[in-house]
């Protein structure tokens, strides 16, 4: 499903974004992509999307080789990913309902269809009786639902999550991963990044650990079986941190 080969990112201000990972992820699956912030997290995530591109290297998405994709034909790639965001993006002016709708019509579904499928997906997220309320109406945890909703309402075959649980209770955290888990369990190769431990410890699911643009563990399990790859190691004895046994600037 999606392939990646020798993929480098390097930014304009010389930045490193990913250097030459090598990824997997087969259709169906259920992936954890974790790492501290500056780990390439989230160059990983944009350059799924298109919204970056590589400097070097292939990314396949379903057979697709995403950097022969022209501006004209992007809209239609991106339809093969529902996206979920931390911050949620709903359209403040539109209902639950309408919110949901918004994702069928861009694709141009026919009122017929959006009358029969919201519905049925807002149920499916347990929405059903919030189709009619505005996002300033809902809790947190409801306007990631609708935001999930929206995501998954044109049956896209991957989705991805980013940080879908940051602005969550852990009670409501954990209710949004059961439903990732349940649209997984349906055929959907589902892809979250996250800081949570809690919520990758114990969902003991594929883990995909990355640092300073590289994949460093790459197991099912939890956090705890990639934490030491994580950590930034200490300063060797008479060394100063931030510099090397010659004195250099790591």
């Amino acid at each position: 499903m999606i392939e990646v080969r020798k993929a480098v990112k390097i930014y304009e201000n010389g930045a490193k974004g990913l250097e030459g990972i090598d990824l997997h992820i087969e259709k169906g699956e259920f992936a954890f992509v974790v790492g501290s912030s500056g780990s390439g997290k989230t160059s990983f995530i944009r350059l799924l999307l298109k919204e970056i591109e590589l400097t070097s290297g292939r990314i396949k998405v379903d057979g697709e080789d995403i950097s022969r994709i022209t501006r004209k034909q992007l809209p239609y790639y991106r339809r093969k990913m529902g996206v979920v965001f931390q911050d949620f993006r709903l359209l403040k002016n539109k209902t639950v309902f309408d919110n949901v709708a918004y994702a069928m019509q861009i694709v141009e579904a026919t009122n017929r269809e959006i009358r029969r499928t919201v519905p049925q997906v807002l149920a499916l997220v347990g929405l059903a009786r919030k189709a009619k309320a505005y996002p300033n109406q809902l809790s947190g945890g409801e306007q990631q639902r609708t935001a999930l909703a929206r995501a998954i309402v044109n049956r896209p075959p991957i989705l991805i999550a980013d940080e879908p649980t940051g602005n969550l209770d852990p009670d409501t955290a954990w209710e949004i991963m059961t439903l990732l888990e349940d649209i997984n369990d349906r055929g959907t190769t589902v892809l979250v990044a996250t800081h949570a431990h809690d919520i990758v410890d114990d969902m003991q699911k594929r883990v995909i650990a990355l640092k300073n643009g590289l994949i460093v563990r790459d197991e099912m399990g939890g956090y705890d079986q990639v934490d030491d790859y994580l950590a930034e190691p200490e300063p060797a004895e008479g060394e100063f941190e931030g510099e090397s046994e010659a004195g250099h600037e790591v």
